[in-house]
């Protein structure tokens, strides 16, 4: 590795790339991103804190899309490393999943084909654990890095399908024609965690949600939470790991709660600003019944008394990854959206 580092991280103004970036700009990485409109570059260097001083000459934004080539080989122009984190991931569920597949999957192979054109040595990209632990049925389950979402069960989620068929792509694509890049995948749980701004992840409208009381009863579901700050520390021990990380996979998850548990720890660590969290269950036939109308509840029907824990056990022995107690990742998402003032009254 150079003395000055240079990396492209891709969909700069994401919840897990400002924090990742953050952490480039501090140990003294250049670095270049990737934004869908220049317009957009000064507020992100504003949530940054790129946009004032000696470090602002560090960061360079770059227009590009994931559906189209314009701009990916300029922003890679000159990087040793990449991290692909730009991907879909909506707030709702769309009505034709080609919506989230298409632009998962062709955006890592632009950036795939950027990196190798380029001369990039290492290429870490975000998938998710949802191309990993969905279409095995009911129960419980434990999962490793060796497992994959089966695609051909039925009722698999767009974005559970955008996920898997884009990392399934990524890898195919680096085995054909990727020459000696070095390719590896961080696979995170649902990302929480600190709060910059009101421009958050998706995932984060889990604890919005319950802070409002928009859920007025509790299903009977749960997944695996990681910290955005540990997803992030993830990503840059496997970027600058000394052995290869060519066909690796770490799963990133800090242990599996239940929604009720969320919700008991919101309201044991907030006080009065978790009085709307809901306390009541909501019973499975409720939920069915609802899912007829809802396709936002439809899909958290077919989770109902599904545990998945995902086991980060590899992370931990080849990187000595230790992520944080989920308890601590839920009340610092918390108190920042209480802080930032996002909440509905």
């Amino acid at each position: 590795m150079t003395s000055t580092p240079r990396i492209l991280v891709t969909g700069g103004s994401g919840y897990i790339a400002g924090v990742l970036i953050r952490q480039l700009l501090a140990a003294g990485w250049q670095v270049h991103t990737t934004v869908r409109d220049l317009a957009r570059e000064p507020a992100l260097r504003q949530m940054l804190g790129n946009d004032t001083g000696a470090v602002q000459d560090q960061l360079r934004c770059f227009a590009a899309d994931l559906m189209h080539d314009a701009g990916w080989a300029q922003a890679a122009a000159g990087c040793s490393h990449v991290a692909h984190l730009a991907s879909p991931l909506p707030a709702g569920v769309p009505r034709n999943a080609n919506e989230l597949i298409v632009p998962a999957r062709d955006g890592a192979l632009r950036a795939l084909k950027a990196a190798r054109d380029g001369g990039v040595q290492r290429v870490v990209m975000t998938s998710s654990v949802a191309a990993i632990a969905y279409g095995h049925g009911p129960g419980e389950h434990r999962f490793t890095e060796s497992d994959w979402t089966r695609l051909e069960a039925p009722g698999i989620p767009p974005y559970v399908q955008s996920k898997t068929v884009a990392e399934r792509a990524a890898r195919d694509w680096v085995a054909q024609e990727g020459g000696g890049l070095e390719f590896c995948t961080v696979n995170p749980s649902v990302v929480l965690g600190p709060v910059a701004s009101a421009d958050y992840s998706a995932s984060v409208l889990i604890v919005r949600s319950l802070l409002e009381g928009r859920i007025p009863a509790l299903p009977n579901i749960g997944f695996g939470i990681v910290d955005v700050r540990d997803v992030v520390e993830l990503h840059w021990r496997a970027l600058t790991a000394p052995q290869r990380m060519a066909n690796e996979r770490f799963i990133a998850c800090g242990g599996f709660l239940w929604l009720r548990e969320i919700a008991a720890i919101l309201r044991a660590e907030l006080g009065d600003d978790a009085r709307r969290v809901p306390t009541l269950q909501m019973p499975d036939w409720a939920v069915r019944l609802l899912a007829k109308v809802s396709p936002t509840v439809r899909a958290a029907a077919s989770e109902l008394g599904t545990v998945r824990h995902q086991d980060s056990t590899h992370a931990r022995e080849v990187l000595g990854w230790v992520p944080r107690p989920p308890r601590e990742t839920i009340v610092a998402t918390a108190r920042d959206l209480i802080a930032l003032g996002v909440l509905s009254r």
